[in-house]
């Protein structure tokens, strides 16, 4: 990042910002993003607005396997990133894990403010649960995870959850998650090294 001189994200509009991290991929993922066994896109009702999905199913699975499921939400400091962004590494879990993914792209700000992604992310989760059999997905196996913001977002999700009765996750996925924005004052914040001491 510091070679290409690229100003930092939080310096441009929004709208920069997000064309300039979609542009990005290409020095990070692979030019060919790995085979599944089938890709969906589709427009799924949320509590305010339609949501887009990204539905994956992993590479040797079959059509009338119930597979764990994962509900990802990408990361993007609240206001970058969406289902291209993260198609590789949503890919990638798939894979590796054996599951369904479905990638979730809830709405960012400043457009729309807290609580919309929230909203967005927990309509999904319950989503996907009332859509288990449909989707081939075993309703006793589905987790939610995310990346940074995306993780966070995770971390809510299965708070909302467990505090208005459920439906039960099964298993978090968090890739270094904001979990704690109220001091900043963790040595992992103060330096940006991670240590046991931040757990």
């Amino acid at each position: 990042m510091a070679a290409s001189k690229a100003p930092p994200y939080h310096t441009l509009p929004a709208s920069e910002a997000r064309k300039m991290y979609k542009e990005s991929r290409r020095f990070t993922q692979p030019a060919m993003p790995p085979d599944v066994d089938r890709v969906e896109d589709r427009q799924i009702a949320g509590a305010d607005t339609p949501i887009a999905i990204r539905h994956y199913r992993p590479a040797g699975s079959l059509p009338d396997d119930m597979l764990p499921a994962l509900v990802y939400f990408h990361g993007g400091g609240f206001t970058i990133g969406d289902l291209d962004t993260h198609d590789i590494l949503c890919r990638s879990l798939c894979n590796e894990a054996q599951c369904a993914v479905v990638s979730v792209d809830y709405r960012m700000g400043p457009e729309h403010r807290f609580p919309a992604a929230v909203n967005d992310c927990v309509a999904a989760t319950r989503w996907v649960f009332e859509q288990a059999a449909a989707l081939r997905v075993d309703a006793h196996r589905i987790a939610v995870g995310g990346d940074s913001a995306g993780a966070n977002l995770a971390t809510v999700t299965s708070l909302v959850l467990r505090d208005s009765g459920g439906p039960a996750l099964r298993f978090q996925l968090l890739f270094y998650p904001c979990t704690d924005l109220s001091q900043f004052t963790t040595p992992s914040h103060r330096t940006g090294r991670w240590s046991s001491a931040d757990s």
